[in-house]
């Protein structure tokens, strides 16, 4: 499964989408998430911060991972916690 997470850009074709990171970490409860795609800000308070730390603590990381976040402070920090932490 193909994973998308962002609040304002539509995924590409065939992808599944999350638009808050609760609706993320929902999505890689199941573990069939192969290829993620993370957006920064999800609106309001919300950010992608919460699925990084929830699989970092789960150690369920999809086997490719992807940032196309506009916000570049925030793709900064995704991609240096990806680098740090993934398995």
């Amino acid at each position: 499964m193909n994973l998308w997470v962002d609040n304002l850009w539509t995924p590409p074709f065939g992808w599944a989408w999350a638009q808050t990171s609760s609706g993320a970490i929902d999505a890689l409860c199941f573990g069939m998430v192969e290829r993620l795609s993370l957006g920064y800000g999800l609106g309001g308070m919300d950010t992608t911060r919460p699925v990084i730390r929830w699989m970092r603590e789960n150690r369920i990381w999809p086997r490719e991972i992807h940032v196309h976040s506009a916000n570049s402070a925030g793709a900064e920090w995704l991609t240096g916690m990806i680098d740090r932490y993934r398995d």
